[in-house]
């Protein structure tokens, strides 16, 4: 076997993509020559050329200049008519194509739209393909180098000197000595810079080769100052409820009942933004490929320290509302606001929502567009192809059950109109306790409708017990939530909660450590792990392992009913979805820390990337 690598004509150039590849570049060529490519040009600006153009035909035809008029209309390319725009692109329709059995191939139509789309996945694989370059380029110059390096320790070692003929051989292999891939590189840097950025070097080059993002000093700064303010803010509302014995007051229990659900939504996703952070922080730090598991483009993806400033800017926003809320109430003087002080929770939710969907290229547009789309591929599972960024997200809501019932607690108080009287009346509903059950299943919906999805499309059997483990789930959490709405039969809603949610945990439990961890492995040479550890403290592994159970089982309290003198059932039920926010935030380092052990062993370094262009080689036979 040959030490070698073939030559990247061989390795990065298939004959079945020939075609594909020529045609590309000759019709990029042509909408070049021919003008056709009107990115960054406004309507009015087109149309004026457009007329320009006109006008400078029919003046060569007047003239009888033919020779300029074939120099403004490029000549016709007959491969054209063996080709159709292959439609990867999954959507909805996409997929009920799919499931007919329809083709996804259309016809070509140079309209606009399609101009665009084939730009962009023509822009896609260049990128793409230059990266594979680079890749192969730096393999070449790390084993040139390993080789001297060798040489170099075996000539100090035997005080010989063998290191220049040796290294005078691997010069002058293909190796050391080829410059394809470099000519290479100069061809699609060319051809890219020509096509895609309008003889722009510079903006080409920065397409071509992003720079590795770097964190400013003032997002450190920013970072470090809210995170100071969070605690200070803590202090500062404990002091105000104990000097103030805020607790011993008749108001308690009300406060609780209302309030208290309606603040608790922010401290779940901040608690959930602050897990995330440390995942990202060690993933870097272990050298997990986070970025390309994700799917995130080259230098848009957030450092923890960004994502920190997130959580804190949240953090101290809802704590800044909650000791205004607490300093109204209490002070003579406002106390007559109270639905005013009412609507704080509201107004903050509400400001959240707008940043998230905020077009503009501010607050981090591309992560939360990111974000966004992940999120409607979740609620729309069966009509999308699942990728793990989905899936993932889907994971991630299951553990943000009881933050949707806040949301879901925030129609009711304020679309009943309670906040005016700081009641809770919502609980009495029969519609609102419906709602309950239905809110709490979503999550696990979506879940299982994605592994149908992959169940359906890849044959996996694998999927078939995910979606059972779900099913389960579901089952389990329906029970436990009519038991705690029905107050009529609670012995039966328990022993049947008891039992399925028994059932349901130590499935879920087995998937988390066996398949999704891939710890376990009795046969390994890291006994009860796995092979490859990207952590060197085995010990590490076992502790995750056994609060992953622990955690697990947080919800025996929801079954069992533990009471406690100092704790209000409203704290017990945000304890607990915190719990499960933090396995969560466990789960998801050794999730990733697996998939990228298995992208590593699979030579897994870059993404598909479909070419815009189905061509038929049966005319080609046939003539």
């Amino acid at each position: 076997m040959s030490l070698f690598p073939p030559p990247p004509s061989q390795l990065l150039l298939p004959p079945e993509l020939d075609p594909v590849v020529k045609l590309g570049a000759q019709a990029l060529e042509a909408i070049q020559e021919g003008g056709s490519s009107k990115a960054g040009k406004s309507d009015d600006e087109e149309e004026d050329e457009d007329e320009d153009k006109e006008k400078e035909e029919e003046k060569v035809v007047a003239t009888g200049d033919i020779s300029r008029l074939n120099a403004v209309r490029p000549s016709s390319i007959e491969v054209l008519d063996r080709v159709k725009i292959n439609n990867t692109k999954e959507t909805p329709r996409s997929t009920i194509k799919h499931v007919l059995k329809s083709s996804n191939f259309d016809e070509l139509k140079f309209s606009r739209d399609n101009l665009r789309k084939v730009e962009e996945k023509l822009r896609r694989a260049f990128v793409e393909f230059y990266q594979k370059l680079r890749l192969l380029k730096s393999y070449s110059f790390l084993n040139v180098l390993a080789f001297s390096k060798i040489l170099k320790k075996y000539d100090k070692v035997t005080s010989r000197n063998g290191a220049k003929p040796y290294m005078k051989m691997v010069d002058n292999s293909y190796l050391g000595g080829s410059d394809e891939v470099t000519r290479l590189m100069e061809r699609v840097e060319a051809t890219f810079i020509k096509h895609f950025t309008n003889a722009n070097r510079t903006k080409g080059m920065n397409i071509l080769r992003p720079q590795a993002k770097r964190d400013r000093h003032r997002i450190t700064f920013s970072t470090g100052f809210l995170g100071g303010c969070m605690f200070s803010l803590v202090v500062a509302l404990f002091a105000i409820i104990r000097t103030r014995n805020l607790l011993q007051e008749d108001g308690h229990k009300k406060y609780m009942n209302t309030m208290f659900p309606l603040y608790s939504l922010f401290g779940f996703i901040v608690l959930h933004v602050l897990m995330y952070a440390a995942n990202i922080y060690y993933w870097r730090r272990y050298r997990v490929n986070y970025s390309f598991i994700f799917g995130f483009k080259q230098g848009t993806e957030l450092s923890y320290r960004q994502v920190l400033l997130v959580g804190f800017s949240i953090g101290v926003l809802a704590l800044l509302c909650v000791i205004a809320n607490l300093d109204m109430e209490v002070d003579p003087e406002t106390n007559d606001y109270k639905a005013l002080t009412e609507l704080l929770p509201l107004i903050l939710l509400i400001c959240m929502f707008i940043v998230l969907v905020l077009p503009f290229n501010i607050f981090y547009r591309s992560s939360r567009l990111f974000f966004l789309t992940c999120l409607f591929h979740c609620l729309a599972a069966p009509l999308y192809k699942v990728t793990l960024p989905d899936f993932l997200l889907g994971d991630q809501l299951t553990s943000q059950v009881q933050a949707l019932r806040s949301i879901q607690f925030y129609i009711c108080h304020y679309g009943w109109g309670d906040y005016k009287l700081r009641q809770n009346t919502c609980t009495e509903s029969d519609t609102y306790n419906a709602f309950l059950f239905i809110v709490a299943v979503v999550p696990y919906t979506c879940r299982l409708l994605q592994c149908l999805r992959r169940l359906f499309e890849e044959k996996n059997t694998e999927q078939g017990y995910n979606a059972i483990k779900n099913f389960l789930t579901i089952a389990a959490v329906c029970l436990r939530t009519a038991y705690s709405v029905d107050k009529d039969n609670q012995f039966l809603w328990r022993v049947l909660a008891g039992i399925f949610s028994a059932i349901a945990a130590i499935f879920c439990t087995y998937w988390d450590l066996v398949l999704d961890w891939g710890l376990l492995n009795r046969t390994s040479k890291n006994r009860w792990l796995r092979d490859k550890l990207l952590i060197p403290q085995k010990k590490v592994y076992f502790i995750a392992m056994i609060l992953n159970v622990l955690l697990r089982f947080a919800w025996v309290q929801t079954v069992l009913d533990f009471n406690f003198s100092f704790m209000h059932k409203q704290t017990m039920v945000a304890l607990v979805a915190s719990l499960e926010i933090i396995r969560r935030g466990i789960w998801n380092f050794f999730r990733l820390e697996n998939e990228h052990l298995n992208n590593v062993g699979k030579y897994r370094a870059f993404k598909t990337v479909p070419l815009p262009f189905n061509y038929d080689e049966d005319d080609d036979k046939d003539n």
